[in-house]
């Protein structure tokens, strides 16, 4: 996987956690450092880990799904994508998230975020994918979009909140694409 490609992965999959790191920026009266650190290690942590835990389960299919993999991959993240797009388009009004730091809401906030991660990580299984490294840049990219969208929520509200999320998805989509393409057709981007 190129270099390129993992960033745009990285990108696309940490909207959500940057959604939802806006929407405590913006419940959060006074911002610290330390509550932005925190926002943002726990979704940087369950971004990076989710995809591993999705790799050992591709890879223990694997060989059963070798034959359509690409469409495995091309369908798991064209669903994500266009269910970030849905969400993005979702006009109804939604309470702010709870400005809480607590573990127990930070924990169901990381894992929220981070099921798209999951799916990905079964991709990976089929893919030529250095997973160590994807998945310390995948945390770390998470991290540091989660920090910039808990001062830009506090800053800005949640103005931008949905077209985050459209981006993201369509990223997901593209990347989706691409990966078939280069299974179907031999194209390398």
């Amino acid at each position: 996987m190129s270099f390129i490609t993992l960033f745009l992965l990285a990108f696309g999959l940490s909207m959500d956690a940057f959604a939802v790191a806006v929407c405590k920026g913006l419940a959060m009266g006074r911002i610290t450092a330390k509550g932005a650190v925190t926002v943002g290690l726990y979704f940087g942590l369950f971004q990076a880990g989710m995809p591993v835990l999705g790799y050992f389960l591709g890879s223990f299919f694997q060989s059963r799904l070798m034959a359509f993999d690409h469409w495995i991959s091309f369908a798991l993240l064209s669903f994500i994508g266009a269910r970030m797009i849905q969400e993005s388009l979702d006009r109804k009004e939604k309470p702010p998230e709870s400005c809480s730091l607590s573990p127990g809401n930070m924990l169901m906030l990381s894992v929220a975020t981070s099921i798209d991660a999951l799916a990905v990580g079964v991709t990976f299984a089929f893919l030529d994918v250095n997973i160590p490294y994807a998945v310390a840049f995948i945390g770390l990219t998470t991290f540091l979009i989660s920090v910039v969208g808990v001062k830009l929520g506090n800053v800005f509200g949640a103005k931008y909140k949905s077209r985050a999320e459209m981006v993201g998805g369509a990223v997901l989509i593209a990347l989706g694409i691409k990966i078939l393409l280069e299974h179907l057709f031999n194209f390398k981007f």
